[in-house]
C-alpha cells in the first residue's frame, strides 16, 4: 500500500525525510517534488526497484533513465564531461534541466541507454529532494512521473494518490508543482541539441529551440 508523507516545501520535516530516505533503501519507488512536476525515484543499483520503476513509468530499458544529483561535483562521478559541457551545466544547474551524457564505469550498465551507453542527469533546484539527496548520500534514479499511455507529467499529489497502483511505495506530498517536465538537452554530440523544451529556459543556456 502506497504510504503518503505530508511534508513542507520549503523546511521539510528532518523526520520525515530520513523515513523516506530509509525506505529508498529498503527498495521501495517512490513519488517525490522537484522544481519542474513530480518525479518516480528509487535507489542506484537496485535492480528490483528499477524494473518498478520502469512499470509504473510505462516505458522499457531504451527510454533514458535520469540520476537526480545533489550537486555539479556529483555528477561529474557518473558522467563523462568535456569543458563546452561543463560550463553548460554550470550555467543550468542547480534548475530544471535534464543533460543526457555519457556514462562512466560507476553506472551499473543496465541503466544506460542499451545502444549509445547514455543516460540523464540533473541537478534539481527543490528543498525537498535536495534533503532527501542529502539524507540518502547517493543520486535518485528517477523518471518523470507521467503514467503510462498519457504526455503530461502529474504536479498534483491528489492526481497521483489517484492514478498510481498500489506498487508506488510513498509519495512525499509537499503540494503542487509546476505542471512542465525539464528541458532536455543531449551534449553527447560536437553542440547541444534540444531535445524537449520543458521549464528551462534556453535563454538562460543561450541556446535556442
Amino acid at each position: 500500500m502506497t504510504q503518503r508523507f505530508y511534508i513542507h516545501p520549503e523546511n521539510p520535516q528532518v523526520r520525515l525525510i530520513k523515513q523516506a530516505a530509509q525506505l529508498l533503501r529498503d527498495g521501495s519507488v517512490i513519488a517525490y517534488p522537484t522544481d519542474s512536476s513530480y518525479a518516480l525515484g528509487c535507489r542506484l543499483g537496485d535492480a528490483d526497484a528499477l524494473k518498478t520503476l520502469r512499470q509504473l513509468r510505462g516505458v522499457d530499458d531504451k527510454h533514458h533513465l535520469t540520476l537526480v544529483c545533489a550537486d555539479l561535483s556529483e555528477l561529474g562521478h557518473y558522467a563523462r564531461v568535456d569543458n563546452p559541457a561543463f560550463r553548460l551545466l554550470k550555467l543550468a544547474t542547480p534548475g530544471p534541466y535534464t543533460f543526457i551524457l555519457e556514462g562512466t564505469r560507476e553506472v551499473p550498465k543496465r541503466l544506460l541507454h542499451p545502444k549509445r551507453a547514455t543516460l540523464g542527469l540533473r541537478v534539481p533546484n527543490h528543498p525537498v529532494v535536495l534533503a532527501l539527496l542529502a539524507e540518502l548520500g547517493e543520486p535518485i534514479l528517477s523518471a518523470t512521473l507521467i503514467p503510462p499511455g498519457e504526455t503530461s507529467p502529474l504536479n498534483d499529489p491528489e492526481d497521483i494518490a489517484a492514478q498510481m497502483p498500489r506498487s508506488l511505495g510513498l509519495i512525499l506530498d509537499a503540494g503542487q508543482c509546476p505542471e512542465a517536465a525539464t528541458t532536455v538537452i543531449d551534449l553527447t554530440g560536437d553542440a547541444p541539441e534540444v531535445i524537449r523544451v520543458g521549464t528551462g529556459s534556453l535563454a538562460r543556456l543561450g541556446l535556442n529551440a
